[in-house]
């Protein structure tokens, strides 16, 4: 399929116009350039951008696609999400709400049994159609590309279930799906007992049925201590295993120099992270992620993004979307929240939800708008692109185009016959 989109606004990611491609992650000044191409054209060919500029010719048999204008950028990658799940916490939130706005915040993610029960009750089949609604959702939202962990089983059994629910949605979704053993996160029973079956049954299955996986841990209060969770990361290291962590969102435990000394790939919140921890992994090859939607739901602190970006750090940014801390699924809401709470430009958040996202997970064939890339690529209603972090609610994005597909409107869900409809509780 060929497609020829029109008089845009070509945000093609390219810091100075070249070289193409350039370095991958961005840092530093190449955060803030968007290379932008005021008035341009892309063709698009066989699921891949074939070429971008001013007053392209197209092929006679090229679909056209008119922007007038309008934004034209790389689709979202978001690169931290646990959207696989099932039940929800809403009667424990509801309480926690009536606690006033005086209550104590809590330091832990509370609702996790609730969750894990869910999910271990639901087949694997149940976890993929929930998983895919949600994907439906985030794609006509702009994101493309989406890393999906497992984590709220804590047996072996329930997360080999999660993992496949996932593989499975990944085959059926026309985006791209990244799949991550989170193998670290909470404990059921005595701690160490917990360690021990995690690393001596659920991780070499894991390894078995899922080669090469990327495997993460989260240390932090209520999670798994440092110890730990570098022996957790050591161990999938070891089985070849590319290894990721999650980090200070409540305090800063020393995880992030131990996490460097392991080569994780990157680390995510950093919310309570010190300006040395920070400097530290600005000055190393791993990707610092924030997840903006976390502090925003439970009223906490935010990570110091802005700090890290003039560091010289990677950064890229992520909805972080789970059931607990953070019911996110828009990638345009997370950007609004990182530049009002964290620090960052509008063009700065742009290139982490993005270019630098896709580098996250390993990825150089997305996130810019060049010849050979694939065509994932996304049309606002905006003509300015700092729209996208001005506007709060509603979704900016008025086409998506997925492997250089168009993704066609979501239908509506047809009515109900009166008689169907219940009334609210309590009416």
């Amino acid at each position: 399929m060929s497609l020829h989109i029109r008089n845009a606004r070509v945000l093609t990611l390219i810091p100075g116009g070249g070289p193409a491609g350039g370095a991958r992650p961005r840092r530093g000044a190449a955060l803030r350039d968007l290379g932008v191409i005021a008035h341009g054209d892309v063709l698009v060919d066989a699921g891949k951008i074939s070429a971008v500029g001013p007053a392209l010719q197209a092929p006679a048999d090229a679909e056209v696609l008119e922007a007038n204008g309008r934004v034209l950028m790389p689709g979202f990658v978001d690169c931290h999400t646990q959207a696989c799940w099932a039940g929800d916490r809403l009667n424990e939130w509801e309480a926690e709400l009536e606690g006033g706005p005086g209550r104590a915040q809590p330091q832990t993610d509370a609702g996790l049994p609730i969750i894990m029960g869910a999910v271990r009750a639901a087949t694997r089949k149940q976890l993929a159609a929930y998983l895919r609604e949600r994907l439906e959702t985030m794609l006509r939202g702009g994101t493309t590309t989406i890393e999906v962990k497992s984590g709220f089983g804590l047996t072996t059994e329930a997360e080999l279930k999660m993992l496949r629910a996932i593989q499975r949605t990944a085959h059926e979704w026309p985006g791209t799906v990244v799949p991550t053993a989170l193998l670290g996160q909470g404990v059921e029973g005595a701690d160490e007992d917990h360690v021990k079956m995690v690393l001596k049954e659920m991780l070499p299955a894991v390894s078995q049925e899922f080669p090469g996986i990327t495997v993460d841990a989260c240390c932090d209060e209520g999670a798994w201590p440092v110890e730990p969770c570098g022996r957790l990361l050591e161990r999938a290291r070891k089985r070849s295993h590319p290894i990721r962590v999650q980090a200070d969102r409540f305090r800063s435990l020393g995880m992030v120099p131990e996490a460097l000394r392991l080569g994780v790939t990157s680390i995510s919140h950093l919310e309570a992270s010190t300006k040395a921890d920070l400097t530290l992994l600005a000055q190393s090859h791993a990707m610092g992620v924030i997840l903006p939607g976390t502090g925003f739901h439970a009223g906490r602190r935010q990570a110091r993004a802005g700090f890290f970006v003039d560091t010289g750090g990677a950064l890229a940014l992520a909805t972080g979307c789970n059931p607990i801390s953070a019911p996110l699924q828009s990638m345009p809401f997370a950007l609004a929240l990182a530049v009002r709470s964290c620090g960052l430009t509008p063009a700065e958040a742009i290139v982490a939800g993005t270019v630098n996202a896709a580098a996250a997970l390993g990825f150089t064939d997305r996130g810019t708008i060049e010849p050979g890339q694939r065509a994932d690529l996304i049309l606002l209603h905006h003509r300015d692109e700092r729209m996208l972090a001005y506007e709060v609610g509603g979704n900016p994005v008025d086409l998506v185009i997925c492997g250089g597909v168009p993704i066609p409107p979501r239908p509506a869900v047809p009515s109900r016959p009166a008689a169907e409809v219940q009334s609210p509780v309590g009416a």
